[in-house]
Parts: structure tokens; C-alpha cells; sequence
């Protein structure tokens, strides 16, 4: 089997004992009996063991939030709408509340915050990819930074939400891109003010000219500065 396939099985292998080991060593010892692989070749697949199966868990989580959007009908609504529809299907395909609340204290460690943040990225980048976001300069980086604090807290709160059917985190991620749209509102009305809105514009003009690194949308890389046009 390929690595990947290998760490799938892992995955699956480890989640019945995360609930009581966490993503441990003793988890990752545990997966690699199971599948009756020797820990060289998990390894492998997984060079930092439990970490890398609970990161696996979260990719595992966008990609079938990812499907259901694409048969989803979300035709009619507002972007707000839409923006909370996908947040809210990306709860619904956790299948393990305990493996999250698990991995959100393995990845409140320091020298795990790297990783912590790149996958938070990674929820907000698949949502605006999904609902067809197209922006390519400042915009696409603001857009998920602001979605990316929506999902943390949303993921916090979730965690400890015992209400049926999500209710109250449903509120909640209402409340928290309303919190939003309102930013936005401001921004115009900024643009737009006497005063300062030929600042404002102005400053908006030079980070334009922040760009997509390499023209793409990738989630893993700075930004680039571009130069302009003569």
C-alpha cells in the first residue's frame, strides 16, 4: 500500500484509543499493532507519529466538508449565509467530538502552534475556495485570516456546546460573521468619508499590489509584492 493509504489506516486504527490516550505515542503504538506494520514503515507515513495522524484527522474533516458543499444547495442565500452553511458542515462531518477536543490540546502546545495555525488556514482557505472566492491580492489573505479566527472560536465554543442540534453554535457562528459584515461596513464608510477616504483608498491601491504568491492560491506561503506595471 502507498503512505498515504498506510496513513489512513493509522488513522483509523488510532481514533478508538484517542479518546483515552489522546494523540499519543501510546495512540500511535497502539494503530501501528493494529495494522501489523512494523514502526519503521509507519513512520513512513507518519515521521511525527500521532501528530501527523491527528493533522490527517483534520484534512480528513475539510475533505468531507468539501464534498458536501459540492452537492449542498446554497443557491439563494446571502454569502454571510453561505459562509455559515460551510462552517456549520464542517462541524457536522466530525464524527469524533472527543478526537477534536483532544487535538485542540495537542495543538495549544507551543511548539505546536505552527501546525495549529497552518490547519485553521487550511479550513478558512477550502471555504472561500469552495464558495468561489476568485480575490488574488490583499483580499485573499484578509478573507481567510477573518474566517480563520471565526472557525478557532467557533471550534472552542463547540467543544463545549450540549445544545440540540448545535443550536447555540449555530448562534453563535451567526453572531461571529455578523461581527464581520459589520467590519465591512465600516471599511466602505471609510472609503467613502471626505476626509479620510482618499487615504483610504490610497492605501488600499498599494496593497493591491500584494499578490497570490506565484499566482496561485496556495495556503502554505507568504505573500509576494508585486511590482507596477509602467
Amino acid at each position: 500500500m502507498d503512505l498515504n493509504e498506510l496513513k489512513q489506516k493509522l488513522l483509523d486504527a488510532a481514533l478508538p484509543n484517542v479518546a483515552f490516550d489522546g494523540w499519543s505515542d501510546k495512540s500511535f503504538a497502539a494503530a501501528v499493532a493494529a495494522v501489523d506494520v512494523s514502526r519503521e514503515e509507519a513512520k513512513l507515513a507518519c515521521p511525527r507519529g500521532a501528530v501527523d495522524l491527528a493533522i490527517a484527522y483534520h484534512s480528513r474533516g475539510d475533505a468531507l466538508m468539501l464534498e458536501r458543499l459540492s452537492t449542498e444547495l446554497l443557491d439563494g442565500l446571502k454569502f454571510r449565509e453561505k459562509v455559515a452553511a460551510a462552517v456549520r458542515i464542517r462541524l457536522e462531518v466530525i464524527d469524533d467530538k472527543e478526537a477534536v477536543r483532544r487535538a485542540a490540546t495537542l495543538f495549544a502546545l507551543p511548539h505546536h502552534a505552527s501546525d495549529s495555525a497552518r490547519l485553521v488556514w487550511q479550513t478558512a482557505d477550502h471555504i472561500w475556495t469552495a464558495l468561489g472566492d476568485t480575490s488574488d491580492d490583499y483580499n485573499w489573505y484578509t478573507k481567510r485570516a477573518t474566517l480563520s479566527g471565526v472557525w478557532a472560536a467557533t471550534v472552542l465554543y463547540w467543544l463545549g456546546d450540549d445544545s440540540v442540534d448545535m443550536q447555540n453554535t449555530q448562534s453563535f457562528i451567526d453572531r461571529r460573521i455578523e461581527d464581520v459584515m459589520q467590519v465591512e461596513k465600516i471599511k466602505a464608510n471609510v472609503r467613502s468619508a471626505p476626509l479620510v477616504g482618499p487615504l483610504a483608498r490610497a492605501a488600499e491601491s498599494a496593497l493591491s499590489r500584494i499578490k497570490v504568491p506565484n499566482g496561485q492560491r496556495r495556503s502554505d506561503l507568504p505573500g509576494v509584492w508585486s511590482t507596477p506595471q509602467t
